[in-house]
């Protein structure tokens, strides 16, 4: 699968613009400020219905403008088929169609065009709070299982619920125990569920990110992931019980898996802490490339992959080995984008690897 032509409309710098890509490789190129990642925000746009920057459509909207539109044609090269994919933004509501024909739910359309994107914001996964990794891998799950995105936005609606019931009780004194018994006994339910596919899912994502960041650095780094949660050695609801005199203090709940972390390390100590800026990028870059493989292994279709400013804080050795993935056709459609013409064209041209350039240039 891969997008052959993209039209753009009042979205963020864009006035009007349009392409047709090349089903290999192309790359982006433009001084800072024309619109490069913009462009690849589009493409995410069209294949989960949001932006991947902000979960505000209002944000996407062309300085003046109130709406804006994207259009694209996405081609399965076995089956010769082509799907025309919209996505309108106008006066506050939103538009999802593919082939004319709106979804009833967007979650319908996500899977069905993957994507993946590799940008700079993803030091935010290492550097940032427990919160920022939790919603990373929340993502991902929630692509492929639909049982995991219903249990999950159930137990963050719970969890709302108990922790205003925790509020109550130190403005009043009093708490509603039948309520919080009832609420307490979904939560447990939720909670195990999301517990063991968070758990099976690093399970299945670790030796493919181990691979990859072997290949990236050549081997000269050890590194690993491992999920973190009170769950593994407390029953969740031993831990609700102990942990209740705490949350009615504190007016909110303490134990559970919204507290449940992703430690990341190289050679035995934390990438945030330890890790230099091109190990932290090549951290990222390999759970990002991993989750292309989880996406291509559950639904057999490669992702495109979106790889934003890339060669910033990569060394020579760790770009080589990124693009010779590239040239063994280990991705399908991949765009690349960089503020040197010259330097992409030269790298590219130095792997053998057929592509296309396209020049942004400021509106």
């Amino acid at each position: 699968m891969y997008l052959r032509t993209l039209q753009l409309t009042n979205f963020k710098n864009y006035t009007e613009a349009s392409f047709m890509f090349n089903d290999n490789v192309n790359g982006i190129v433009g001084a800072n400020g024309s619109g490069k990642t913009n462009l690849l925000d589009a493409i995410h746009y069209l294949s989960f219905g949001k932006s991947c920057f902000s979960a505000k459509d209002v944000s996407s909207l062309r300085l003046g403008t109130d709406f804006f539109a994207l259009h694209g044609e996405f081609s399965d090269e076995e089956s010769g088929n082509t799907t025309q994919v919209s996505c309108v933004y106008k006066n506050g509501a939103k538009s999802l169609k593919a082939n004319k024909k709106e979804y009833d739910r967007l979650s319908d359309h996500v899977g069905l065009f993957p994507v993946v994107m590799v940008s700079p914001y993803d030091s935010d996964i290492i550097n940032d709070g427990n919160e920022v990794r939790r919603k990373f891998f929340d993502k991902i799950i929630s692509q492929f299982d639909k049982i995991y995105l219903q249990h999950l936005i159930h137990y963050k609606k719970l969890l709302l619920q108990r922790n205003a019931v925790l509020r109550q009780q130190q403005e009043t004194g009093h708490a509603d125990f039948s309520l919080l018994q009832v609420i307490d006994l979904q939560l447990v339910e939720d909670g195990d569920l999301l517990y063991q596919r968070r758990r099976q899912f690093v399970e299945n994502i670790r030796p493919m990110f181990l691979e990859h960041y072997r290949q990236l650095s050549n081997g000269s780094e050890e590194v690993d992931i491992q999920y973190r949660s009170e769950l593994a050695e407390t029953r969740y609801e031993d831990g609700l019980a102990k942990s209740f005199p705490a949350d009615s203090k504190c007016g909110f709940t303490t134990f559970g898996v919204h507290k449940d972390d992703y430690d990341f390390t190289i050679d035995g100590q934390p990438v945030k802490h330890f890790g230099s800026q091109g190990q932290q990028k090549s951290f990222s870059l390999a759970l990002r490339l991993s989750q292309f493989d989880y996406a291509f292994a559950f639904n057999k279709r490669k992702p495109i992959l979106l790889l934003d400013d890339i060669f910033d804080k990569l060394d020579r050795t760790r770009i080589t080995e990124l693009l010779n993935m590239v040239g063994r056709e280990h991705f399908g459609q991949v765009f690349i984008s960089d503020t040197d013409e010259t330097r992409v064209r030269a790298i590219l041209g130095e792997h053998g690897i057929a592509h296309e350039i396209f020049e942004i240039k400021r509106n």
